[in-house]
């Protein structure tokens, strides 16, 4: 009743005070006049309702603190501050417990029910926080405790005196190997912080996509040479505005990505064009695919997808985060489209810079 016809519960209050205060003055009327009288007092006009009106306040204190303290007394009023649960809320905030709740149910529609939403949400917020930060750095744990363990046991076998050279070279490579894969977490970790934390200088030049795109390809092409892979190229001369090295590590990851993930034989297509205001870049590949349930995460930070991430060995699950946030830092968006067993395209849109690219040397 209360929470629907808050207006009506205020007119209703409004007309008791009206009531309660014209009965204690009434009664102070009457009560000093019946006093001057007895005294054969007459006192002027002003006096008299000057006296009518401090006796009416003290009636009136006297009433609601007799009431008070009845109510308190037989507990009917709570003795707390009624500040109280929001600084107990805000204590245990303090102390890290963000599981806190505040009863939100009641006051919506004034500045104490916002108030207390604010504190709740505030409580929320940070509990997701710390769960990110508590899964970071399980993964980061996770992702660094493999290959030392790797490390360590080889290291100790490489103790073993009976082993043969050939022996010896393998695990020895596989050290360095594993090394390697330590270093680049860290190079990885690096990176993603620099780029949430904004402290990476934005170094925006004006130069050929097309070119970079390309001169990628080619470094990478013993890779898929050496599996046997058939590369479809098709890239329009075009320009952007960008930061060239932070975009040349998204078109690295996403190029590598598909040739580790593809098949020996298989076929890449890689696709540059402009579609009205945008530069498209697509590359698809038929590899062994992303599953449908997958495909929502592969941007998260340490996202591996089970089934086909593992079978290609080696990746710590940053490469594609790091290239979302760049992608994001250029105003584009970048997709993923696929199906487990039959391969997977990737889209990456930019912000077109030049419609000219050819006056570009």
């Amino acid at each position: 009743m209360i929470k629907r016809y808050p207006r009506m519960v205020g007119i209703a209050w409004a007309l008791f005070v009206i009531a309660f205060i014209t009965s204690m003055f009434t009664a102070s009327f009457y009560l000093t006049g019946s006093i001057y009288r007895m005294a054969h007092l007459q006192l002027p006009d002003l006096f008299s309702q000057i006296i009518n009106l401090l006796l009416c306040l003290f009636f009136t204190g006297l009433l609601i603190g007799g009431i008070s303290t009845a109510a308190r007394a037989n507990g009917w009023v709570p003795e707390r501050n009624v500040f109280m649960p929001i600084i107990e809320a805000m204590q245990k905030i303090a102390k890290g417990d963000f599981s806190v709740r505040l009863d939100d149910r009641v006051g919506h529609d004034n500045g104490w029910g916002t108030l207390v939403k604010s504190v709740n949400t505030m409580a929320l917020e940070l509990n997701q926080m710390e769960n990110m930060r508590q899964e970071f750095i399980s993964n980061v744990s996770h992702e660094i405790q493999s290959p030392l363990t790797s490390i360590r046991g080889f290291a100790q076998a490489l103790q073993n005196e009976q082993l043969s050279r050939a022996e010896r070279a393998h695990y020895l490579s596989i050290i360095e190997a594993e090394s390697m894969r330590l270093s680049k977490l860290s190079d990885n970790l690096l990176a993603l912080a620099a780029l949430e934390a904004d402290s990476r200088a934005f170094e925006p030049t004006h130069y050929r996509l097309d070119r970079q795109v390309r001169d990628i390809i080619l470094a990478c092409e013993p890779q898929w040479r050496e599996k046997g892979l058939d590369l479809d190229i098709a890239l329009a001369d075009l320009a952007i505005t960008a930061d060239q090295d932070l975009l040349g590590q998204v078109w690295i990851n996403l190029i590598h990505n598909s040739i580790k993930f593809t098949p020996s034989g298989g076929r890449i297509c890689i696709e540059l064009c402009q579609q009205d205001a945008m530069l498209v870049f697509t590359i698809t590949d038929t590899g062994i695919g992303i599953a449908e349930q997958d495909q929502p995460h592969v941007f998260e930070r340490f996202f591996k997808a089970d089934r086909s991430r593992e079978q290609a060995k080696g990746g710590s699950g940053l490469g594609l985060a790091i290239a979302h946030k760049i992608i994001e830092l250029h105003q584009g968006t970048i997709s993923v489209i696929s199906t487990s067993g039959s391969g997977t395209t990737f889209t990456v849109r930019l912000p077109a810079a030049s419609r000219q690219p050819s006056a570009i040397s």
